[in-house]
């Protein structure tokens, strides 16, 4: 499901021409020029979430042409999306430009010529690419075939959520089960569908199933942001996201929860990891509990024995202990 391709093990002559061959082998050919082809240095963390696949990149500074000769020896068909992480990445197709930097997107198409000119005063640069088949994205052709090199919103709407899916996707690939694949990859579809919609202003065009799944996502992560507020609840919720408190009590109804139930059991989990972290093992239970919205010390005792079998007390002392041995 996962794999890691590290040049630096290799000669430092040799590193180049594995890295276009190891590219050409994983998702296309494309013609790559580096200035520093003698000592070139790139890692490549692939994930694959079954038609969708995930690449976190670094690489040393060069350039990128995909050619029309390029494209009929082989073409995935694919949109590729990328975030910057550190240097920056500048893409020019079918007479459009796009660049990104540190959190920063951007997509652009395989089966349309381009060029790319990679830029770190760094080292090497750092990315993370989206590979969604064009045939996967549930909106109209007519729309995406004209996507070329365009900037993606990354700071608001679906954009910080897209963001914070690839990169934690990325950290936690190796925990990963063959079995997640699939589930991942509809969410990473799923996100940029809605992404896309909203850029290009036709979010009618999203299928139901896709917003209703897009909808309960923006939701888990407006609970994690709101954790510690001790205000947070079905009714602020549903209010945040302009529906229904009845909207918002079927959409997990249909994962087999409540709201209040999904809250409770986020708010313990975040209590349950710090009160075992090295640098809070000393901080007071009760703080621990009022920063996560549990103004009532012993309601938090009982909801903690309750969903763990041990007081908060009594689960940190066994912690500590199993982690001395």
């Amino acid at each position: 499901m996962h794999r890691l391709i590290d040049l630096s093990d290799l000669p430092a002559g040799e590193r180049f021409a594995f890295w276009r061959e190891a590219v050409a082998g994983t998702y296309m050919p494309i013609d790559f020029s580096s200035d520093h082809a003698d000592d070139f240095q790139a890692t490549m963390h692939l994930l694959d979430l079954g038609a969708v696949h995930v690449c976190h990149h670094t690489y040393s500074p060069m350039r990128a042409r995909r050619t029309q000769k390029l494209i009929r020896q082989a073409d995935p068909e694919c949109y590729q999306i990328t975030l910057g992480l550190r240097g920056t990445l500048a893409v020019s197709q079918d007479r459009q430009d796009a660049m990104v930097g540190a959190g920063d997107l951007m997509i652009y198409r395989s089966w349309r010529p381009f060029h790319g000119v990679v830029n770190s005063t760094r080292g090497t640069a750092e990315a993370i690419q989206l590979h969604v088949p064009r045939r996967l994205l549930p909106l109209p052709p007519r729309q995406t075939d004209r996507l070329c090199a365009a900037s993606l919103p990354a700071r608001h709407g679906v954009g910080p959520l897209l963001t914070q899916f690839l990169t934690r996707v990325t950290q936690d690939a190796a925990t990963y089960q063959p079995m997640d694949a699939t589930r991942l990859g509809s969410i990473c579809i799923d996100l940029l569908a809605a992404l896309l919609a909203h850029r290009y202003q036709t979010d009618d065009a999203v299928p139901q199933e896709s917003r209703r799944r897009t909808l309960l996502l923006q939701i888990h992560a407006h609970i994690e942001r709101f954790l510690n507020d001790p205000e947070l609840s079905p009714a602020t919720i549903a209010a945040a996201h302009h529906i229904s408190l009845r909207t918002l009590q079927r959409l997990f109804a249909e994962q087999g929860t409540t709201v209040s139930e999904w809250i409770r059991t986020r708010r313990l989990e975040h209590c349950r990891r710090e009160l075992i972290a090295p640098d809070s093992r000393h901080r007071p239970i009760r703080l621990i509990a009022a920063r996560r919205g549990y103004t009532d010390p012993a309601a938090f005792t009982r909801a903690f024995r309750t969903a763990y079998g041990l007081s908060p007390q009594e689960y940190r002392r066994q912690q500590t202990r199993s982690g001395r041995r």
